[in-house]
């Protein structure tokens, strides 16, 4: 009889238990990282009476949980590429706004100004036109400097967002350890401790929002997490730590440095991942292409108008002068082992040739390499000065030693920098100072359409006098050393004519239209004193700037297409990029819900499974209770 009431009662508490199982589990349907908890039940054994052995009734064995490591460390992957890429494009996105089309774009602000140029041209004494280009000048210069200014803005909360994560990322690796620790204490039962795993597992998955980790589990129970491929941020119940510096060559960017008892390392932003690696991704390559295209942007602008105006006459008679405040040489950043006393600088040597990119700058044995860091493109030297990409590098100032590594930002400052010059309408120089005058015996039809300046040649003055021939072709007389060969070579010289197209010699460019006749001649000469202030034909030579080919292969005037198409192209990669990763991650956290996440239909069913198996249990003992109840009154 004793057997029957040890069956039933241990049967009764054995289902209660399991029915508390599936409680906890309903309960925890919404509960973010819990897995579904499983009571396993075994036989409590058997015991031998007479020549037949009897069951001892159920106990519970075990309460596990469901859980695939393979499901869920696949999950925390694609969480961490999800929230890179999801990171990464909320910054550009960001970035791209600062980038607007239309009349409010830079693109419309560098049209504005060329194009205001035509009314000058069209009546070069005029105060207002004049005054209409230096407002344009003005608002130019100033939409340059509010997008830098914007765009260090924007560098700079994105730095503090990767200081906030990575103080996370220190705060989730410590709660990781100290659940690592009693894991440990908790392993000396058979039972495992389910809750303090998912607690785990649910911080470890956190940590992989912020940032791409691999974990190794041990024999006592913890488990161990690595980040950056191979430093340990959590091994047992130790976490290291991460921190954010300033990088030792630039102090403008900063790095994400692993940190542990005085060993230092840098992590590369491609092994970050998750939060921090799409921060770091966006402000190392995004961030810094956007500031470089703006910054060679505003270069090219004002080293191009500069040399233009340069060319010109003002009002007064004098020569031109800047147009913008010349951008000052790009100074070259010494990295921290350098052991020769060398100043490195950077100046324009040809706008038009002018990439968007750093540089690195390598002495070694045989000279100096240069290293255009946005494409790794190099070039060898024997020594400097040593011009690459339309830029001059030279040694300011003393000498670099073998293994010497220079870091030169050639646009870091320059839009941020962007001012006026010209700040009186009579100081445009829109005259030109050389003149075009026809023969008075021409008979043709050639007109002047413009004549101006188009470098400081040192025979830009010199008399010139152009001659046309029976077939068509010109011959010009009074030419310096360094202009084109003649298309029909051999004694007289000749170049064949082209209504409309630009003739260019002793660094002026002249364009007719119209077919002159045999003999028709046109005089290029000095502007006479006083002679400058009249005519607009460097007025024209600002003009013809629109069309003036820069930025790799692209006109003045559309420049900022450039732009906009790299950023464009940037920001439509990283949202396909966003869009694939998030639903790669959603596949894979449904695959790990569907075997760690709690089923109500399935657990219903259980429920009632149970609960019916504890009534039975229930009365089984009170049949047991009344047949021992029925043997002690039969004995009294």
């Amino acid at each position: 009889m004793a057997s029957v009431l040890n069956i039933a009662t241990r049967a009764l508490n054995t289902n209660l238990s399991t029915l508390q199982v599936i409680g906890n589990n309903i309960a925890n349907v919404n509960t973010a990282g819990y897995s579904r908890q499983t009571a396993n039940l075994a036989s409590a054994g058997y015991q031998q009476l007479g020549s037949q052995y009897y069951g001892m009734g159920v106990q519970i064995d075990s309460v596990t949980r469901a859980h695939d490591v393979y499901l869920t460390r696949e999950a925390q992957l694609t969480a961490s590429l999800a929230a890179a890429d999801s990171t990464r494009l909320a910054r550009l996105q960001q970035l791209e706004n600062l980038f607007p089309v239309g009349e409010d774009g830079l693109g419309a602000s560098v049209n504005e100004l060329l194009n205001a140029w035509t009314d000058v041209a069209s009546s070069p004494t005029n105060q207002a036109a004049r005054v209409v280009v230096l407002g344009r000048g003005e608002e130019l210069a100033s939409r340059l400097r509010e997008t830098a200014t914007q765009i260090d803005l924007l560098a700079r909360t994105t730095s503090q967002q990767v200081t906030d994560t990575v103080t996370q990322v220190n705060r989730l690796s410590e709660d990781i350890a100290k659940i690592n620790q009693k894991i440990i204490e908790a392993q000396g039962s058979k039972s495992s401790p389910n809750d303090l795993l998912d607690q785990r597992d649910k911080l470890v998955a956190e940590l992989s929002q912020l940032m791409q980790v691999s974990t190794v589990a041990a024999d006592d129970g913890t488990l161990s997490v690595f980040a950056g491929g191979s430093q340990p941020l959590v091994l047992g119940t130790k976490a290291s730590s991460l921190a954010v510096e300033r990088d030792t060559t630039d102090p403008s960017q900063i790095n994400v440095v692993f940190k542990q008892s005085g060993y230092a390392m840098t992590l590369a932003p491609s092994s970050l991942g998750g939060e921090l690696g799409g921060l770091m991704t966006f402000m190392t390559q995004d961030l810094a292409s956007a500031q470089n295209q703006l910054g060679r942007m505003a270069l090219v602008l004002s080293s191009t108008v500069n040399a233009q105006h340069q060319l010109g006459v003002d009002l007064q008679g004098n020569a031109g002068g800047d147009f913008f405040v010349a951008a000052a040489p790009a100074q070259g950043l010494a990295a921290a082992g350098n052991t020769g006393n060398a100043q490195i600088a950077a100046s324009v040597a040809d706008a038009t040739q002018l990439q968007a990119s750093n540089y690195e700058m390598r002495f070694d044995a045989s000279g100096v390499t240069l290293v255009r860091l946005s494409d790794g493109t190099s070039q060898s030297f024997g020594s400097l000065p040593a011009t690459f990409d339309g830029l001059q590098f030279e040694a300011a100032s003393g000498s670099g030693a073998v293994g010497d590594v220079f870091l030169i930002k050639p646009y870091a400052d320059v839009a941020r920098n962007m001012q006026m010059a010209v700040s009186a309408a009579d100081r445009l120089a829109a005259g030109s100072p050389v003149i075009i005058t026809p023969a008075s015996g021409n008979t043709g039809g050639a007109s002047i359409e413009n004549l101006y300046a188009v470098s400081d040649s040192a025979n830009l003055t010199d008399p010139v006098t152009i001659t046309f021939q029976a077939d068509g072709s010109f011959t010009v007389t009074g030419l310096g050393p360094d202009n084109p060969a003649p298309d029909n070579p051999g004694p007289p010289a000749s170049y064949n004519y082209t209504p409309g197209q630009p003739m260019q010699f002793n660094g002026w460019s002249l364009t007719l239209r119209g077919t002159p006749s045999a003999g028709d001649s046109f005089s290029v000469t000095a502007t006479p004193a006083g002679g400058g202030q009249q005519n607009a034909g460097n007025a024209n030579g600002m003009l013809a700037l629109r069309d003036l080919t820069t930025y790799d292969g692209v006109s003045l005037s559309n420049g900022y297409g450039t732009l906009i198409s790299d950023l464009g192209t940037r920001v439509q990669g990283a949202q396909f990029a966003a869009t694939y990763s998030s639903s790669i991650a959603a596949s894979a956290e449904t695959a790990r819900q569907s075997v760690s996440g709690v089923n109500l239909d399935e657990e219903a069913a259980r429920l009632l499974q149970y609960q019916q198996a504890y009534q039975a249990s229930a009365k089984l003992l009170q049949m047991a209770q009344s047949m021992f109840d029925t043997i002690l009154q039969t004995v009294r």
